[in-house]
C-alpha cells in the first residue's frame, strides 16, 4: 500500500487568472475550496458543469516534472490550474475510491484531461504531454483543512 504526500495547494480566486499558492485551505464538503474560483461558482467551467466535479482537483508532481521534461518548458505546479499538488500518490487509480488528504476525505470522481482552456491560461504547450496524467476531479466528504505536507492514502473502508 502507498502513503503519498501534499506537495503544495493552491487556489484560484477568479477565472483566468493565476493560481495562488496557500499553505492551508479549509475544504468545505458540497461547496469546495474557500477562496477557490469554483467554490464561488466563478470558475469558468461553473455553469457547464456543477459539483462535485469542480470541488477540487489534485496532480501528481511527479507528472509535471515528467511533462514539463517533454515539453522542454520550465513548469511551475501552478501552471496545471489544479488545487492539490501531490507526490507519491498514483492519482489516475483513484476514481471511484475515498482516500484523504489529512483530515478530509475525498472520493475520486474522474480523471481531469488537459484541455485548450489550460493551455490558453497557462500559456504554454501542455495538452500533449498531460494526457492521461493531468490530474484527478475529487468531491468533498467532509469539512477540513487541506495543509501542504498532509498525508495522503487510501481510506480505511467503511461498511454502509
Amino acid at each position: 500500500m502507498w502513503q503519498g504526500t501534499v506537495d503544495s495547494v493552491y487556489i484560484g480566486p477568479r477565472a483566468k487568472e493565476p493560481m495562488q499558492r496557500v499553505d492551508e485551505v479549509k475544504a468545505v464538503a458540497g461547496r469546495g475550496l474557500e477562496g477557490d474560483r469554483y467554490f464561488n461558482l466563478g470558475g469558468s467551467f461553473s455553469e457547464d458543469e456543477h459539483l462535485p466535479k469542480r470541488e477540487v482537483t489534485l496532480i501528481e508532481a511527479e507528472s509535471l516534472e515528467a511533462a514539463g521534461a517533454e515539453a522542454g518548458v520550465q513548469l511551475d505546479p501552478a501552471d496545471s490550474r489544479r488545487n492539490i499538488v501531490t507526490r507519491g500518490v498514483p492519482l489516475n487509480h483513484l476514481v471511484d475510491t475515498e482516500f484523504s488528504v489529512g483530515e478530509v476525505r475525498l472520493r475520486g470522481i474522474k480523471l481531469a484531461e488537459p484541455c485548450a482552456h489550460l493551455a490558453r491560461v497557462a500559456g504554454k504547450g501542455l495538452l500533449k504531454p498531460l494526457i492521461h496524467r493531468a490530474g484527478l476531479r475529487a468531491q468533498i466528504l467532509n469539512d477540513g483543512v487541506i495543509r501542504s505536507g498532509d498525508t495522503v492514502r487510501v481510506a480505511p473502508y467503511r461498511p454502509a
